[in-house]
């Protein structure tokens, strides 16, 4: 499995990052997400209503892309497969939601369900354009 270099690990601690999940028509569909930082990869909480989830429950590949807000010349790309959990005690959700001061179960309609999204890397581009 890839490492992301030490150089650009303060990235997993980003308020956002963007999540591309191919969608039922076989185009690219972007999302900014709330994440976690698990080790050298990402942990995400989604609900089973989103589109975004829908789609990599259909076809597991994506691709998470963090900019640094203060250096827009600097980024992360972590691209892998999705593997997917149910969250059903919200113990992740719970997590995520201590990181964005948000109580996740808010954003949830009465049928869905929480599950625990885990990306695992196949490739990590660590990039830094202005030097």
């Amino acid at each position: 499995m890839p490492h992301i270099p030490e150089s650009h690990l303060d990235l997993l601690d980003s308020a956002v990052a963007t999540l591309a999940t191919i969608g039922p028509d076989g185009g690219p569909q972007l999302t900014e997400v709330w994440f976690l930082r698990e080790g050298d990869s990402v942990a995400l909480s989604l609900n089973t209503s989103r589109q975004k989830l829908k789609n990599l429950k259909a076809r597991p590949r994506c691709s998470l892309f963090i900019l640094d807000l203060a250096n827009p010349m600097r980024y992360l790309e972590i691209r892998g497969d999705a593997e997917i959990t149910p969250d059903d005690d919200y113990s992740l959700a719970e997590q995520v939601g201590q990181k964005y001061g948000a109580d996740l179960r808010a954003y949830d309609g009465p049928d869905d369900q929480r599950m625990a999204v885990r990306i695992v890397p196949h490739k990590v581009n660590a990039v830094n354009m202005g030097g």
